[in-house]
């Protein structure tokens, strides 16, 4: 897909990324379904830019590839600039669930760490299966409502100010309660 500009657009350079990670590691759509619990059909889509990715449909892609999220959105931006003003970071929505995603500090080449906002309305919650890349480091800080984090078997509930630190080896999952939605800013620190 291209933009009014003729540009290829977020979507479609993402769609090439991932049937590109599925070809330099020579796995068949059959393989990669068995590895991330998605249907054929649906990776076929998604690869050829049918079908724009839900945030656990691409958690599990990128737990299979060994990548995090923003490593893996950052890789389909043309080169990440150093300084990032608030009108370029990219920004994600997954509808479905109701979680906003910008980036504000993208992951560069030879840097371990990034920033990420995110947002969840009321009810929505989000659960990865298992960390892109067991071992990294995590710290989520409360901006604006009350989130429920579960990490290593234990549910912590964070409200506006908190913060929790901690190593990604497991399943994760990031719940608002409500009434009000969360805002939280999210450190990533690669291992």
């Amino acid at each position: 897909m291209r933009d009014d500009s003729g540009a290829e657009s977020a979507d479609s350079r993402l769609a090439a990324r991932l049937a590109s990670l599925r070809a330099e590691r020579g796995w068949s759509l059959d393989e990669l379904s068995g590895a991330t619990g998605l249907s054929r059909s649906t990776l076929s889509r998604v690869e050829r830019g049918e079908l724009s990715p839900t945030a656990a449909s691409l958690g599990r892609l990128c737990t299979a590839y060994g990548l995090t999220m923003s490593r893996l959105l950052t890789e389909v931006e043309a080169e990440p600039p150093r300084h990032v003003p608030a009108g370029s970071q990219p920004v994600w929505y997954d509808a479905s669930v109701g979680f906003t995603r910008r980036s504000v500090s993208p992951p560069h080449p030879g840097l371990r760490g990034e920033v990420v906002e995110c947002t969840l309305d009321p009810g929505a919650a989000i659960s990865y299966e298992n960390p892109p890349l067991p071992g990294v480091e995590q710290h989520v800080w409360v901006r604006e409502g009350t989130v429920r984090i579960n990490v290593d078997g234990t549910t912590h509930t964070l409200a506006t100010g908190d913060c929790l630190r901690f190593r990604l080896n497991g399943p994760s999952r990031f719940h608002c309660p409500g009434p009000d939605r969360t805002r939280y800013v999210l450190l990533i620190v690669m291992p």
